[in-house]
């Protein structure tokens, strides 16, 4: 590799078979272990099926429990991910060195001498990518349309050497999306594309004070998310569906569902099972973030605590006793291209 010239960064993922390979050392292994599974599964739904004394439908029983794993399905899926990444490698074959970059080795990658960065999706890889890359370019492609949404994916694979030629002479256009940072006490800052959790790993209560809006409240709860645009119809969104199911059970008025667009340079906080208590309160439930705003965590917890963006658990800050978090808007965005 020419250390001269500057790389594009191509980032992937293991693939579902991929992960069962690597679990069980070989496709013949996942595949039988998958296989018994469905095999227990079937007998586990006839044995119900006769305690309440209805007819064994085997049909129905073997097309039900297959569906929970399909080994057709991830071999198919891998295929087309194998494939897809084979012909993009050499579509943006532009005489400059392409360096892959596998999701795991995101936060240790040196992005510095990227000129852009292409994601062959999924659609959480992209949100995932984008928190370690700066403001590089970010040109998002779609493997397998069958499989994936595609909303951080707008390009196929049969676009890419066009779009990244254009990324490449400056001729692109780029949509900025709004990303939250999350700062502690100790110097360590994340970001997050979609969402922050902060609390605790595993299912017990968190305990925390929180302050926002010039008020502070003793906390214990199931942990509080903090959503960007991109992130409110997401992990967000089921808050207050929640929220919105409880409140039609019982009569009440369904809750107003904010809406953010990628650019706002705002963000939206909601506290998840709140308990009362002599020692925690629920005023502080829900807000919003403006651009100079921020909410303050500060930690109760004896262990346990953490604070991770986007859904993935594994790359985490410790939240521990003495830990005070600010969570704000970034001053970074993330450049997605889009023509």
């Amino acid at each position: 590799m020419d250390l001269g010239l500057p790389i594009i960064a191509l980032v992937t993922r293991e693939t579902r078979l991929q992960g069962l390979k690597a679990r069980w050392a070989t496709a013949r292994q996942a595949a039988f272990r998958m296989e018994q599974a469905v095999e227990h599964e079937k007998a586990l739904r006839r044995k119900r099926s006769a305690a309440k004394g209805g007819a064994d439908d085997e049909e129905v029983a073997t097309a039900a429990a297959s569906a929970l794993a399909d080994a057709d399905e991830f071999e198919d899926e891998d295929q087309v991910y194998q494939r897809t990444l084979s012909e993009l490698t050499r579509e943006i074959d532009l005489g400059f060195p392409v360096k892959r970059v596998d999701r795991t080795l995101l936060s240790n990658f040196d992005f510095f001498r990227c000129m852009l960065v292409v994601v062959l999706g999924p659609d959480g890889l992209v949100a995932n990518t984008a928190k370690y890359v700066g403001e590089l370019p970010i040109v998002g492609i779609n493997p397998d349309p069958t499989r994936n949404d595609g909303v951080l994916l707008p390009f196929s694979v049969r676009q890419a050497r066009s779009i990244v030629r254009r990324v490449i002479d400056r001729k692109h256009t780029t949509r900025a999306v709004t990303l939250a940072e999350a700062t502690l006490n100790d110097g360590q800052r994340m970001l997050a594309f979609n969402d922050f959790f902060i609390g605790a790993a595993s299912h017990v209560s968190a305990r925390y004070t929180l302050e926002a809006g010039g008020r502070t409240e003793q906390q214990s709860s199931s942990g509080i998310l903090v959503s960007t645009g991109a992130g409110s119809t997401g992990w967000l969104s089921s808050v207050f569906n929640m929220a919105a199911g409880i409140s039609a059970r019982y009569g009440g008025e369904l809750p107003h569902r904010p809406q953010l667009a990628w650019e706002d340079r705002r963000l939206i906080w909601a506290v998840r099972e709140p308990f009362l208590s002599r020692h925690s309160g629920i005023d502080l439930v829900s807000g919003v973030l403006d651009a100079k705003d921020e909410l303050v965590i500060g930690s109760q917890m004896p262990g346990n605590g953490v604070i991770f963006s986007d859904g993935i658990e594994t790359d985490f800050l410790e939240f521990g006793p003495g830990s005070i978090a600010r969570v704000r808007v970034a001053e970074q965005q993330a450049k997605l291209v889009v023509g």
